[in-house]
């Protein structure tokens, strides 16, 4: 069975997710920790975390995915920004042990010219400072385009974070179609070299969820503006080969893709039809 879902508004809580998710068909869902570009988070509700759960056991949702506000920079040059971040992923992981057993996904951040060894110093420590051996969510780092000074723009700047990483177990990766595409990996016409590479550098046991998003632009073009599915430079036929792919179908897909309900609605059933049981 594909598991697959899209991003979520958490707004009115985690059983109003489950049960949006239910409504467009999808078995998995995404959403933010707070509000994306930061701030404090809502208060969360024990009897709502308990509907959740009791509904996902009945629906059969095998896993959820968190993701943290965009303004995280872990590998930022000022103090203040990298101590907000940790502080922010420190509280966002207290807060998923309500939900045990899922992901959390976060961007590397940006090194903003103080070079790519220093972003990924920065990161491994900000993870040393909290990752413990009783937590029980997985942090997995998204690979990124490589847009300005994003960090994690290639396979080996993602594995040097994770060998610098103490606890580097509690840890995976989240592949972004999109992005990866974006940052010249080219998953359209040699998706199984790229995850040939994959798993040389860091390990396809280390990928725990996929992105599922079209791209507007093309192999390499470092933009990272995603599309919709089918709509874009990677395509529907390219789509339904990462969906099968033997490496990867049995992974949770989460789309990003610009869409409201609705158009997530027709996309999970479009993917679903192109999914070989």
């Amino acid at each position: 069975m594909l598991t697959i879902g899209c991003h979520l508004s958490s707004a009115k809580g985690y059983e109003a997710m489950g049960k949006e998710a239910v409504k467009i068909q999808a078995n998995t869902f995404q959403f933010f920790t707070r509000n994306p570009r930061g701030g404090k988070a809502k208060e969360i509700s024990q009897e709502d975390v308990e509907k959740f759960l009791k509904l996902g056991e009945e629906q059969g949702f095998p896993c959820i995915l968190a993701h943290a506000p965009y303004t995280l920079n872990g590998c930022s040059a000022d103090a203040g920004i990298r101590e907000f971040a940790t502080n922010t992923m420190a509280d966002d992981l207290r807060r998923m042990e309500y939900t045990p057993g899922n992901c959390y996904n976060f961007h590397p951040g940006s090194h903003v010219k103080q070079g790519v060894e220093t972003g990924i110093s920065y990161i491994a420590d900000m993870l040393n400072k909290i990752l413990t051996e009783e937590l029980n969510t997985t942090v997995l780092l998204e690979t990124m385009a490589g847009k300005g000074s994003e960090v994690g723009r290639t396979f080996e700047e993602l594995r040097e974070i994770l060998d610098r990483t103490e606890l580097s177990h509690k840890m995976g990766v989240c592949l972004d179609t999109c992005h990866v595409y974006d940052g010249g990996y080219d998953i359209v016409n040699d998706l199984d070299g790229v995850l040939t590479e994959f798993d040389r550098v860091i390990g396809l046991d280390r990928l725990k969820a996929i992105h599922l998003n079209d791209s507007m632009f093309g192999l390499g073009s470092h933009k990272d503006r995603h599309a919709k599915i089918g709509e874009g430079k990677i395509g529907f036929e390219a789509m339904k080969r990462i969906i099968n792919h033997p490496k990867l179908r049995k992974l949770p897909f989460y789309l990003e893709t610009p869409n409201d309900l609705d158009g997530y609605a027709r996309e999970i059933a479009m993917l679903k039809e192109a999914y070989i049981e």
